[in-house]
């Protein structure tokens, strides 16, 4: 095998690069759009780059917040949220609810989405959306350092204890990922991609 040409750095030392590329390598990520409600009633929506699902049993989501922002401390007060899935034709409603706004701004209606109630929780979901999660939370966890030094992100997890999903997503009995067109998060700034069909390929596991 022929020696790479590598790039190398150590990220307490910085980067080097135009752009700091750990998030474009842990790429493409899903898109943690978030609903939450405060404890006065004012719903919240924003997306989180830092999203994925964790255990099958009970099935557990989570996002990490930089800073504790208004969706980490509606969750911690109320213990629930809603997870709603980002797709092609939602991308700029998604997009325009990463704008930085007073609490009491509904970036439902900022971003000129429906809000439909839930069943199970307390929490309005995206009803544009195919797909939504209804949380609880069960866990917030203050991230540190290998050190221990506390940072300035808190990872959140819920359990997912109510599904919806559009049947039109559904074919014989399986969920079609990417009937949706969801799209998933890239690097930089406003970097996505949108998952397609013919992008998909299978291989049989050795087990």
């Amino acid at each position: 095998m022929t020696e790479r040409d590598l790039h190398y750095y150590e990220p307490a030392k910085g980067h080097g690069l135009k752009h700091d590329p750990f998030n474009a390598i842990i790429a493409p990520r899903p898109i943690g759009w978030i609903s939450s409600r405060d404890p006065n009633g004012h719903v919240n929506l924003a997306p989180y780059s830092f999203f994925n699902a964790f255990c099958y049993t009970p099935p557990i989501i989570g996002f990490s917040s930089t800073n504790w922002k208004d969706t980490v401390g509606n969750i911690k007060a109320t213990g629930e949220f809603v997870w709603n899935l980002v797709t092609m034709d939602l991308a700029k409603q998604m997009n325009a609810t990463a704008a930085h706004v007073a609490p009491e701004v509904d970036e439902f209606k900022l971003a000129g989405v429906t809000a439909i109630p839930s069943k199970l929780v307390n929490v309005p979901r995206v009803a544009e959306s195919p797909v939504a999660f209804e949380c609880k939370v069960s866990d917030i966890v203050r991230l540190k350092s290998a050190s221990g030094k506390e940072a300035d992100a808190w990872l959140t997890l819920g359990e997912v204890v109510a599904v919806h999903i559009d049947k039109a997503m559904i074919k014989d009995g399986v969920y079609q990922t990417a009937a949706a067109r969801p799209i998933v998060r890239a690097g930089r700034q406003g970097d996505y991609f949108e998952i397609k069909p013919e992008n998909m390929f299978s291989m049989v596991r050795p087990d």
